[in-house]
């Protein structure tokens, strides 16, 4: 499978192609990867609401449990402290919530971030580099065997620029009707190198 052109011009083309898309796949995916990070920052702020909350429980059952001892008002003087315990536990599954929401949010648009324009790349890239690629196989199977050469010699005779076609042969219509085999392959390589590829 030959992967680039033995044309030194478009080989260089298709070598920086190649480094431009890996470029955007490898910029891409880090440029993703922060999003998701800078998403995780935000959910730092919910674990901080959580641990506040936690805090906030804790103390107020603490306070509660405490003051429950106390004989005669115990039970009443106890019940705010365990009604701003449920605050605290309420602070805890909104911060909880948060640091899921922002998890979620960083991987989905981590993900977008980076495979769009990766998406993108390779459609574009790929196509292009997979008919270089089956071109070249089609046109190299043509060129090993003598009837393939002629199709060859007949395609640059019909789709090559004419003063090209002139440099490889001068009489290059007639000398591909009677057959000449040194016609013929001049046709033929002309066509080969069109198609990036050598004999």
């Amino acid at each position: 499978m030959q992967l680039y052109s033995v044309s030194p011009l478009v080989r260089s083309r298709q070598i920086v192609s190649d480094l431009l898309a890996l470029a955007v796949v490898v910029g891409s995916t880090a440029l993703g990867i922060t999003v998701g990070l800078a998403f995780a920052a935000l959910g730092r702020f919910g674990r901080s609401v959580e641990e506040a909350g936690a805090g906030l429980q804790r103390s107020m059952s603490d306070a509660a449990s405490t003051l429950e001892d106390l004989p005669v008002v115990g039970s009443a003087v106890s019940a705010p402290f365990r009604d701003a315990s449920g605050v605290g536990a309420s602070l805890v599954a909104s911060g909880q919530e948060q640091q899921r929401l922002m998890t979620t949010l960083g991987i989905v648009a981590g993900l977008l971030v980076a495979l769009l324009p990766i998406a993108l790349v390779l459609t574009v890239w790929l196509r292009r580099r997979l008919a270089f690629v089956r071109r070249a196989r089609r046109v190299s199977a043509l060129a090993a065997s003598p009837a393939g050469l002629e199709l060859l010699a007949l395609r640059a005779l019909a789709g090559a620029p004419s003063p090209r076609v002139v440099a490889a042969a001068p009489d290059a219509v007639e000398g591909w009707r009677r057959g000449d085999p040194e016609v013929v392959r001049a046709l033929a390589d002309l066509e080969l190198r069109a198609a990036g590829v050598r004999r």
